[in-house]
């Protein structure tokens, strides 16, 4: 029954001018898990993500979030019931603060993303609420910072607190560690399994090291279709999966013994 799934694709299927991008996807993430959608390039990972959010529609078949079908829902609607998504090229303002940044999200968050003349005791209860979410990706002290002047793995950082402060019940990541030096990446490790904590995950990630440390479930995709699915240690033994990554089963990423996917250009 769908009702144990939070997020549930039933035949989920995209198609681009006779191209087939997304070919009968069937997904289902469990309540509170981390699952990893993965693949190489090109695999259809970054169109199913489009789809969950509504940002494309499908061509055929079914999106179901907590048991309701939301597949005809818009975007803001998909937004409003809870799926927040971060992107993979960071989406904060680059000429205002760190605190400045998560204002605006958490303004938004409340529908007064314009009400300017709002009162300094307002005001006051979103910067308390600011600082809170700043301190829990480890930003309290570049709070006043520009945006700009931060480095990429912070930058990272306060993209993922103001994905928080929309308050997601299902957080969709995607590549959050795209770009970064092993350093920000275990950073960003740690903050991803900190925003999990009361919440369902679902991440496109290319680092196969990340998802080993941080998902219960992982998805792969290949040519638009589910490849297989398992944990981590089912799915790194899996000699298809090896092939569609590297076309060799003795290829692999940190030490040899797994397939070390690429990052995928958004389609």
């Amino acid at each position: 029954m769908s009702e144990q799934f939070v997020l549930e694709t039933r035949n989920l299927v995209k198609e681009f001018k006779g191209f087939v991008a997304v070919d009968d996807v069937n997904l289902k993430i469990h309540q509170g898990h981390i699952h990893a959608l993965i693949g190489p390039n090109g695999a259809g990972k970054t169109t199913v993500f489009n789809l969950l959010t509504k940002f494309l529609s499908p061509t055929r078949g079914q999106i179901l979030y907590q048991g309701e079908d939301i597949t005809s829902l818009k975007s803001a609607a998909i937004a409003r019931k809870g799926i927040v998504r971060s992107f993979q090229i960071s989406a904060v303002f680059p000429h205002m603060t760190a605190l400045e940044n998560i204002r605006v999200a958490l303004q938004t968050a409340e529908g007064t993303s314009f009400s300017f003349w709002k009162s300094g005791n307002s005001l006051h209860k979103l910067n308390q609420r600011c600082m809170e979410l700043l301190d829990s990706v480890g930003l309290t002290e570049f709070a006043n910072t520009t945006t700009v002047e931060l480095a990429y793995g912070r930058k990272r950082a306060l993209e993922l607190a103001t994905t928080l402060a929309m308050e997601p019940t299902m957080l969709l990541l995607d590549e959050p560690t795209q770009g970064m030096g092993s350093e920000d990446v275990d950073q960003v490790v740690e903050l991803v399994r900190k925003a999990a904590e009361g919440r369902t995950v679902l991440m496109v990630e290319h680092n196969l090291s990340v998802v080993s440390k941080l998902c219960d479930r992982i998805t792969v995709l290949a040519q638009g279709a589910v490849l297989t699915e398992g944990d981590y240690q089912t799915v790194s033994a899996d000699p298809r999966v090896r092939e569609v990554y590297m076309g060799s089963a003795d290829s692999g990423e940190r030490g040899g013994s797994s397939p070390a996917p690429q990052a995928e250009a958004a389609q």
